[in-house]
């Protein structure tokens, strides 16, 4: 063979892009074990109930005008009765809410979803209701108006487990339905004769079941939520962020206080905008493409789970061509310093050893929390390469000292994956010592020398 290392570096790149289908196999894999989570999410969803979202109490009172007008002439003449709906809408000078979050995990085979019981209380105080005046345009019409209601609007009606309302001290009977506009899920109660005709106090008391997250829109003119969950990890969302909070391993206490001068709520109710599960980044995640404009301003907390067991393996996917690399440059670096011949067949089965971890980590991350195993895939597929190592490496301390190097990888990998917001400062650090002490290493070789025997030895076996 003229060309022996020309040969063997086009061997191993051979080796890397068949590790690098592998590699991006599991990755797939990862993505499709993902995509059935959400599907087992979505299924629990629309059994249990969904991300919930609480809107109101609010003030309505319904009223028709009505009129005659005479229309055509002589004995084709006669009289037409016309109307005209009208809503009339108040909403809560003051709202302020107290709810506690117990969280329920409920699962669907391997998957887990985060559902919560939310139990509160929440005070409204509203003005008079005036009705409206009738049109001066239509002399003589009459106007009638309903019995006003206090509405609440929910996400998810299927999450009501228990609801009372209060007005003035008195119980009413909660009626099914909202009867707002676009939000029809929820509920309401009928006010007595004149009971909006002046200043009244709402109190109303609720047990709600979700998943994932709760919020609220704040459609009074002072509005004040405080939450509180034994739920250590949340996730503040929406258009406002707590004015207080405070996250504990125990929970978390979380305050809220907006005002309708700094909110476009009872604007975007009106007109009859969607409630959506709003999401870190300040928008939301609407059934349908749609603008943050087609959604009613809310805010809340969402229940999130942390240790993603399918997003950490994900991200250890990502380092898999580094951590090959890695590991063929040592094997690479003690073939050089002591003389081996490690054939390339060698150098894949290694290359697969490091492959398999990540399918192991994904297995077993679905039965075990994901420190468990990862420790229990990286000792064995240390285990396996320090023996493996001990006969391609020439010696029981070569095969130790390799397999304490794999140790120190997988740490370092660990450490990445744990540390998301210094992940990029690690992985730099660690590859710069890598390099710095393979030039180390290699800093006395006399590389042409070494090509030059490496020709000899091959004309000399050939």
């Amino acid at each position: 063979m003229r060309f022996p290392l020309l040969s063997k570096a086009a061997a191993l790149a051979g080796v890397i892009i068949v590790l690098l289908v592998a590699l991006f196999r599991v990755e797939g894999l990862v993505h499709e074990r993902q995509m059935r989570q959400r599907e087992a999410e979505a299924n629990l969803q629309e059994s249990l109930a969904s991300p919930q979202t609480v809107l109101g109490p609010v003030l309505q009172m319904r009223c028709v005008e009505t009129w005659e007008r005479a229309e055509g002439e002589g004995k084709d003449r006669k009289t037409v009765t016309e109307r005209r709906d009208q809503l009339v809408t108040g909403w809560p000078r003051t709202l302020s809410a107290e709810a506690t979050a117990s969280i329920e995990p409920r699962y669907r085979g391997l998957f887990k979803l985060n559902g919560y019981l939310a139990q509160g209380t929440v005070n409204a105080r509203f003005d008079a209701l005036a009705p409206p005046r009738p049109s001066v345009e239509q002399p003589g019409s009459r106007l009638h108006c309903d019995a006003p209601t206090v509405a609440v609007a929910l996400s998810d009606a299927r999450g009501i487990r228990s609801a009372s309302v209060q007005v003035g001290g008195h119980a009413l009977p909660v009626q099914p339905g909202s009867l707002l506009k676009t939000q029809a899920q929820g509920f309401h109660v009928t006010l007595p004769p004149a009971a909006a005709d002046a200043p009244f106090e709402v109190k109303l008391a609720l047990e709600l079941a979700g998943t994932r997250s709760i919020g609220w829109a704040p459609v009074g003119q002072e509005n004040t939520v405080q939450l509180i969950s034994p739920w250590p990890h949340p996730s503040f969302a929406g258009r406002f962020l707590p004015v207080e909070r405070e996250v504990t391993p125990q929970g978390f206490r979380a305050r809220w206080q907006v005002s309708a001068l700094a909110t476009t709520a009872q604007a975007a109710a009106e007109r009859g905008a969607a409630l959506c599960e709003a999401r870190e980044d300040g928008g939301y995640n609407t059934p349908a493409p749609a603008e943050r404009a087609a959604c009613i301003d809310t805010f809340g907390v969402g229940f999130i789970d942390p240790v993603n067991g399918y997003l950490l393996n994900e991200r250890a996917v990502k380092y898999g061509l580094l951590f090959v690399l890695l590991t063929f440059v040592t094997v690479a670096l003690v073939e050089v310093m002591r003389r081996l011949r490690v054939h390339p067949i060698q150098y894949l089965l290694v290359g697969f050893a490091l492959t398999v971890f990540f399918l192991l980590l994904l297995s077993l991350s679905e039965h075990l929390p994901f420190w468990q195993a990862y420790l229990a895939a990286a000792s064995a597929c240390t285990a396996l390469l320090a023996f493996y190592g001990t006969h391609v490496l020439g010696g029981a301390k070569a095969g130790v000292v390799f397999g304490a190097g794999l140790g120190l990888l997988y740490a370092a990998l660990y450490a990445l994956l744990q540390m998301e917001q210094t992940a990029l400062v690690l992985g730099s650090l660690l590859l710069f010592a890598v390099l710095a002490g393979v030039m180390v290493a290699t800093r006395r070789i006399d590389w042409y020398a070494l090509i030059a025997q490496t020709r000899s030895e091959a004309r000399a076996g050939v």
